[in-house]
């Protein structure tokens, strides 16, 4: 019986090795993490500038928007429609459009469905696709109020955009120029502690105003911040240049990202969104309206960025 139990002992322990042998050697065969999330950041990246050169010359006019409904009486019934008639990546556009996240589609009450599908959003876009006041400046973030949408331009070509939710109409955000400060993976509200901010970028820092993650209810309902949705707020976290410190990081010796918050809601009016069922063009921005907002910044947004690059060519280490 004794030996017999060291043979069991002696075949457990082969066995066990070599599971432990194949597991090191499958280890060994992937990349660390972190290089992952490098590779997943720069091919996200690549996409949207892909998907930018794409549509760079798109013709919006080819497309149009029609209502999908939702009775107060017979919603329910509605929204099991809805999610029958389009599969998963279809009602993320339309709620996209409509600014609305899954979580609060319920909310819905008429939606504006394009007749054709882009998951880039780029088709839809009511931002210009090049701006020649921008075209020096290498990175900038726009937010416009009365049309709660975001944009991002690489020197005057438009790389991405997306809906927000601004601040309500008792906590607007502030507007102006600001620049993108310091960055938080998940950031913790000091409105509230069981908020949870993931993907978080400062650009005020004394008021405290961010961008990040957080619920799209189709309209501005934040307390000043600017919400996002989880996959726009993960791609600006990866995109935007933050603060440089001097050392001691006491104050700062050159500013992140500019970014750029215009405009006003018309508040208790029309949905600007709703308006594309009989007009697809009613939320477009013009390049020259752009144009008219940026002026007034632009000599200050340069000298920024020139300071930047002295900094980094002095090897000055980026303080998160």
């Amino acid at each position: 019986m004794h030996a017999i139990f060291k043979t069991k002992d002696l075949i457990f322990l082969l066995i066990c090795l070599f599971i432990l042998f194949a597991f090191i050697q499958c280890e060994k065969g992937q990349p660390p993490v972190s290089d992952l999330r490098v590779q997943n950041n720069a091919d996200s990246l690549a996409k949207a500038k892909t998907d930018s050169i794409r549509l760079d010359s798109l013709n919006k006019s080819k497309v149009t928007f029609t209502p999908f409904i939702f009775p107060a009486k017979n919603k329910d019934a509605a929204m099991a429609k809805f999610n029958k008639e389009f599969p998963e990546e279809e009602r993320y556009i339309i709620l996209a459009i409509n600014r609305l996240d899954s979580k609060n589609k319920w909310r819905a009450d008429t939606l504006a469905v394009p007749d054709k599908m882009d998951k880039s959003l780029m088709a839809y876009s009511p931002f210009p696709f090049k701006v020649e006041k921008l075209k020096e400046v290498k990175k900038i973030v726009i937010f416009s109020y009365p049309i709660q949408a975001y944009s991002i331009y690489e020197n005057g070509k438009l790389l991405k955009w997306g809906p927000t939710s601004m601040g309500k109409k008792s906590a607007q955000t502030y507007r102006g120029l600001m620049f993108a400060n310091w960055k938080k993976e998940l950031a913790i509200s000091t409105v509230d502690s069981d908020w949870k901010l993931p993907y978080n970028v400062n650009v005020h820092n004394t008021l405290g105003i961010g961008w990040h993650q957080y619920d799209l209810p189709g309209f501005p309902a934040s307390h000043s911040c600017l919400r996002l949705l989880m996959d726009d707020a993960k791609y600006l976290y990866n995109w935007v240049d933050t603060w440089i410190l001097n050392k001691g990081g006491g104050t700062v010796k050159a500013n992140g990202t500019p970014v750029i918050v215009y405009g006003d809601y018309d508040w208790g009016g029309k949905k600007p969104w709703k308006k594309l069922i009989e007009d697809a063009h009613s939320n477009d921005i013009s390049a020259g309206e752009l144009d008219k907002i940026i002026e007034s910044y632009l000599s200050k947004i340069l000298e920024a960025q020139k300071e930047r690059e002295l900094a980094l060519g002095e090897g000055i280490n980026i303080q998160n």
